[in-house]
Order: C-alpha cells, then structure tokens, then sequence
C-alpha cells in the first residue's frame, strides 16, 4: 500500500476518495431533515430542486478531488503545497460542518455565518492552489461559484423563515 501513495495514480485516488467521503460525511443530516424540516421552511423562488444538489456535489467534490491531486503532486516537502493543503483541509471540514449546521441543528442563522467564513477559506485556496498549479486552482471556480450561490440561498432561507 505504501508504494501506491507514491504514484501519481494512487495519489489521485486517494484524493478523490477524501473529497468524496467529506461529502458523504456532510450528507447525513440530509436524510433525516430534508423530507421534514426543510420540506416545511419557506424558500426563495430561486431555489433549485432538491434532486440537483447531488450531482452538483458529487461533480464538485470529484473537481476538487483532481485539484488536490495536481497540488500533492508538487510535493508535500514543498511549503507553499503544505500550506494550499492544509487550508484545503480547512475548507473541507467547514464545508462538511455546515450541513450539520443547517440541517442538523436546523440552524439557518449558523450556517449562515459559518458558510460566510467558508467562501472565505475557498478564496484563500483557490489562490494558494493558482501559485501552484493554474489548472488546480481553476478547477475551484465552479465550487467557489457554487457556494456563492448557497451563501445567497442560505440568507434567503433565514430571512424568510
């Protein structure tokens, strides 16, 4: 197992699999909340469906998966690999808190305050991943656009409720 951390390909797995699994973390609330207390919470007109959000995220954590890998490959002997890393790292435990936030506290206002400092470590990551790789830090656009929009969808739903 040792040798497969190693290869590009082992690292890349490795990567998907933890952003993945970070998704899979963060749903659990999910299935209890959404059918009960979400289904009852007044929503903007622009909220999507609820069978969008899966594929999204799904897709979401497979870009940042690929990202991670192109940043590990540089090397984690490398500082500024260590550092995009470890605020990757960050991010990833934020992103799952706030789901534990919103549906399983059913806390709009929480989440809502904790998905404000979210964007904000993303940003962070997106430009520590450019100094390393442009192609790492653009494959973030789409989830930083993303959560641009949960943040507006979050405000909206603790407003209206």
């Amino acid at each position: 197992m040792g040798s497969f951390f190693k290869t590009d390909f082992g690292k890349l797995i490795i990567s998907i699999v933890i952003c993945q699994m970070a998704g899979i973390i963060g749903s659990i609330p999910n299935a209890s909340s959404i059918p009960t207390w979400y289904a009852g919470l007044t929503k903007p007109s622009f909220n999507p469906p609820n069978w969008i959000f899966a594929p999204v995220w799904i897709t979401l954590y497979l870009l940042m998966g690929v990202a991670v890998f192109l940043v590990w490959r540089q090397g984690l002997s490398n500082p500024p690999v260590k550092f995009a890393l470890t605020l990757f790292i960050l991010q990833l435990a934020l992103n799952t808190a706030w789901t534990y936030l919103f549906f399983g506290l059913k806390s709009p206002l929480l989440a809502f305050s904790e998905i404000l400092f979210l964007w904000v470590v993303i940003i962070a990551v997106i430009l520590s991943f450019l100094k390393i790789s442009i192609a790492a830090g653009l494959l973030l656009i789409p989830y930083i656009l993303w959560v641009s929009f949960a943040v507006l969808l979050n405000f909206s739903i603790w407003r209206l409720n």
